[in-house]
């Protein structure tokens, strides 16, 4: 998940909206979860989730044990969760929400080995570069080893991208960078190969979705980023894309196509791993909001689904009542954000019919 931040200004988009009517909202392909409907063409249906939500709201557990095929934790193993201090690691939560996948026939998504964003406190004073790759490896080798065999997939390193950071190369100067330069990236994915080597190991990141020059410009990255990493033999399966899309500018995506080709020609697959929609910029009326959100959905989707090398999509929280962007992208007026596929009250909404809908025109 990409860190609360000032978003980037996009300019040039068109102000159009897809097939959907406002005032006639198509209702779904079909009435089968929604990990049914992508089953039937051969994907997994995915969502965040942590053992804190699914605890203490049984109907939110058992919908996402009914729409869904795969689980993320949303946080709970993320660095600072899992090894509070240098010596000691935490799997209790990590734990429960893998134990929760395996009852409910759900394949898991580990996320995310190496991030430079939620470590832990203790991560400046005791990891300096004599000792950071030793901390690195250490760290992967045992979150990924104690879960050989059960995880199935991992984004090992997330967002290494950032092209404001002015390199040649667009990579982020992120902790890990400082202290092991770039070949901190390589260095992750031996780690978490040689500890399970049947795992399938992701690169995921943002913003790679709409045109203008900020957006030209993290492709170029990732793709350029892939390129070596495949070129060097590291293992590498798939790119991960985020998809945190924005509600208000709907264009055609047509770079977005263009690049996907480009990252399959590279034999990698592709996940979409945290898509949700931002509507902070979109009309007050939930009924008109909650149809721009699905047009967005189903343009999106319509594109990503020509490619022959998707594997899953996830979205990152299946209802409003626990999105994240009901603290990080708020809305101005106060109302409730609306991003996600169910209502607060776990009931589908259009953006729902709308997954539906590019799931049978796939």
């Amino acid at each position: 998940m990409k860190a609360a931040s000032a978003l980037p200004v996009i300019l040039g988009l068109p102000n159009c909206r897809s097939a959907i009517s406002c005032d006639d909202p198509p209702a779904p392909a079909a009435d089968e979860p929604l990990k049914v409907q992508a089953s039937a063409r051969g994907l997994l249906f995915g969502t965040a989730a942590d053992r804190y939500l699914l605890e203490s709201d049984s109907h939110y557990a058992e919908t996402i044990a009914s729409e869904c095929s795969m689980i993320t934790p949303e946080n709970s193993m993320k660095w600072q969760s899992l090894q509070p201090t240098p010596d000691r690691y935490d799997f209790t939560h990590a734990d429960w929400l893998l134990r929760f996948a395996e009852e409910n026939g759900q394949q898991f998504h580990g996320h995310t080995l190496a991030w430079h964003y939620q470590m832990p406190d203790w991560f400046e004073e005791n990891v300096d570069k004599s000792n950071a790759e030793a901390s690195l490896l250490a760290h992967i080798e045992t979150v990924v080893g104690r879960y050989a065999g059960r995880i199935r997939s991992w984004d090992v390193v997330n967002e290494a991208i950032e092209p404001e950071e002015g390199r040649d190369d667009r990579l982020r100067i992120t902790p890990w960078f400082r202290r092991l330069g770039p070949d901190y990236i390589d260095l992750a994915y031996h780690a978490a190969a040689e500890a399970d080597p049947d795992a399938y190991l992701v690169y995921n990141d943002y913003d790679i979705e709409y045109e203008g020059g900020y957006f030209e410009d993290r492709r170029r990255g990732v793709l350029d980023l892939l390129t070596g990493m495949v070129e060097r033999g590291v293992p590498v399966h798939a790119f991960g894309i985020q998809s945190h899309l924005r509600g208000h500018h709907h264009p055609d995506f047509e770079r977005l196509a263009a690049f996907l080709a480009d990252v399959t020609d590279l034999g990698l697959d592709l996940m979409v791993t945290e898509l949700d929609v931002r509507d902070h910029e979109l009309p007050a009326d939930p009924s008109e909001r909650d149809c721009l959100v699905a047009a967005t959905y189903q343009g999106y989707l319509d594109v990503v689904l020509d490619q022959p090398n998707l594997r899953s999509i996830a979205v990152w929280g299946m209802s409003d009542r626990y999105s994240w962007l009901q603290e990080f992208q708020p809305r101005d007026d106060g109302k409730p954000v609306r991003p996600l596929p169910l209502d607060a009250e776990m009931n589908r909404k259009p953006a729902w019919n709308a997954i539906s809908n590019s799931l049978a025109n796939a």
